[in-house]
């Protein structure tokens, strides 16, 4: 075990180290909710680009509905995400990983029928928790990391969500 140790633990290591000390810059963008706390929308640093959080704000009357239903939340949150990424040239087909917190698993169906309509090709890596609490009595959160794609997946860059069906 420590002999494979000594092998894994520098790569990693170095891998930190690199992130850390890459140049980094703050992305924003006035198509999403502008930051209500002392953090960015999003940072680009060593390649990578890690969106902050976001809930269902409107960007454009920066108000919150908490009474709107999970699917509504979902759709907004998401759009403020995709708002985010554009500021940075890059779509949704450029996240690799996404972190969902919601108030309410009991909702995760309805949230990930929303969902699956961001991520069609290739969905990113994911993970889903239920928590006490959000900002604002959210119902649902979303952060993102996001990386360049590679050429032959360009293609795939503005998958739409569908119309709702009436």
């Amino acid at each position: 075990m420590r002999k494979h140790m000594r092998k894994v633990l520098p790569g990693l290591i170095l891998s930190a180290g690199l992130l850390a000390s890459a140049q980094h810059k703050a992305i924003s963008t006035s198509d999403a909710p502008k930051a209500i706390g002392p953090y960015s929308q999003a940072i680009q640093a060593g390649g990578l680009v890690f969106l902050s959080g976001q809930i269902a704000i409107d960007p454009k009357t920066q108000q919150f509905d908490a009474d709107a239903r999970i699917e509504d939340q979902t759709r907004q949150t998401l759009e403020n995400l995709k708002a985010v990424l554009k500021a940075n040239g890059m779509t949704m087909a450029n996240v690799v990983s996404a972190s969902v917190f919601m108030k309410d698993l009991n909702e995760f169906a309805n949230m990930n029928t929303v969902y699956a309509n961001y991520f069609r090709e290739a969905p990113p890596a994911r993970t889903t928790v239920q928590v006490a609490a959000l900002p604002r009595n959210a119902k649902i959160e979303i952060s993102l990391i996001a990386t360049p794609l590679p050429p032959k997946r360009a293609h795939h860059e503005e998958l739409q969500p569908p119309l709702p069906s009436r």
